[in-house]
């Protein structure tokens, strides 16, 4: 009889779903405050430079997350297949995160330089050309539309007010010299941004077009960079050594 109170109430019922769902969280949740290694120390994750981060915005943009996760779980199998499991730290500077759980494509956490930017290139342009039984759509207009990054700084700004440290400072500028080395420092200073991103773009050439900056070059420099930035041989020869 009590039970039926409670569900003929609407009222009470959402009051009580409340205070169990908070119960519950709070015993998940708190625990993980007091536990040092819950997220690995890890070195090497920096912010994403200005290319890298306008590659970024086209990648979400085209919808590229609805095919492919960026997230390898720690099982055999996904180990075997795209490489070490994703570290929670690889992610601290994404806005919004790409993990996903969707695979029409592979994951591609550690795509980064497995091919050559004109492989890159060219996969994008015609996938079915270098992979025939892809079902991956054309993106041509990569290559052929400019790069719009007159508000880069604007967009570092708004990501530094989420927490990236993107400097506006000489002191934010000195922070990052020390966490990351000057030459990614001068990549990650907001004042710089356009400067930065024009030689990025010329310096590789990323797209094979060396009179213009496409969007081709930003989406490039974004996927090769992807599972570069950590060196993960210490990671394996721990927890993966029984799989070998």
């Amino acid at each position: 009889m009590k039970h039926e109170s409670v569900e003929i109430n609407a009222g009470l019922l959402i009051v009580l779903t409340l205070v169990v769902i908070s119960i519950g969280g709070l015993v998940e949740i708190v625990p993980l405050f007091h536990i040092k290694d819950t997220v690995e120390e890890v070195k090497g994750v920096r912010p994403y430079t200005p290319l890298e981060l306008r590659g970024r915005d086209l990648y979400i943009r085209e919808g590229c997350y609805a095919c492919h996760s960026q997230m390898i779980r720690p099982f055999r199998d996904e180990y075997l297949r795209y490489g070490h499991y994703s570290l929670a730290a690889e992610s601290k500077y994404d806005h919004p995160f790409q993990w996903g759980s969707k695979r029409t494509g592979p994951d591609i956490a550690r795509l980064g330089e497995k091919y050559s930017d004109q492989w890159q290139t060219q996969h994008l342009v015609k996938p079915q050309a270098l992979v025939p039984e892809s079902i991956m759509p054309p993106y041509p207009w990569l290559l052929k539309n400019e790069l719009m990054y007159t508000d880069i700084e604007n967009r570092m700004k708004a990501l530094k007010a989420t927490g990236v440290p993107y400097s506006l400072t000489a002191e934010e500028y000195q922070a990052n010299v020390t966490n990351f080395g000057q030459p990614m420092a001068d990549k990650l200073h907001i004042p710089n941004g356009k400067a930065t991103l024009e030689a990025e773009a010329k310096g590789r050439n990323w797209d094979g077009d060396k009179e213009r900056i496409t969007e081709m070059d930003a989406m490039v420099a974004y996927l090769q960079m992807l599972g570069t930035l950590v060196d993960f041989k210490k990671y394996d020869q721990g927890y993966f050594a029984s799989f070998r």
